[in-house]
């Protein structure tokens, strides 16, 4: 056993093509709020609840030394799970479908919190992103679940 645990995720970072695009979808559409740029080195850090969305531009400085971006034959990650408040499928798809945005698979899914509602969508770039509902049989999960 490791002398640590684990808590929850701090931070993803994504390698981009259009920073722009990007932030205005993880920010206009998604809700989260940029934290800190720093341009001199090539990063966004944009806040998701109590986590970090990092956006990096594949041709910045901290983009480079990851190679070729993602494109049509590969991306950089399958999925980025982000966890929902006031989750209701309806509002949400409709929401997503007023921004232009793919709307992908719609289920139940297992998460950190258990079984529940999800729902896929896409960012500009074809990243998979969900957004995950409570679990079923509660309206939102419990506090540090």
């Amino acid at each position: 056993m490791p002398p640590f645990r684990l808590q929850q995720i701090d931070h993803v970072v994504l390698r981009v093509y259009d920073l722009a695009a990007m932030q205005a979808f993880y920010c206009d559409v998604l809700g989260c709020t940029e934290e800190r740029r720093q341009d001199a080195i090539g990063l966004v850090q944009l806040r998701a609840g109590e986590s970090l969305i990092d956006l990096v531009p594949v041709d910045g400085r901290l983009g480079r030394p990851g190679g070729a971006g993602p494109g049509r034959d590969g991306h950089n990650m399958d999925h980025l799970c982000l966890s929902v408040q006031n989750y209701d499928e309806a509002a949400i798809v409709a929401h997503l479908n007023a921004h232009g945005v793919r709307v992908g698979e719609i289920g139940s899914r297992y998460g950190a919190q258990g079984e529940g509602p999800s729902i896929y969508c896409y960012d500009p770039q074809g990243n998979r992103v969900e957004l995950k509902g409570p679990p079923i049989g509660t309206d939102e999960p419990a506090p540090g679940a």
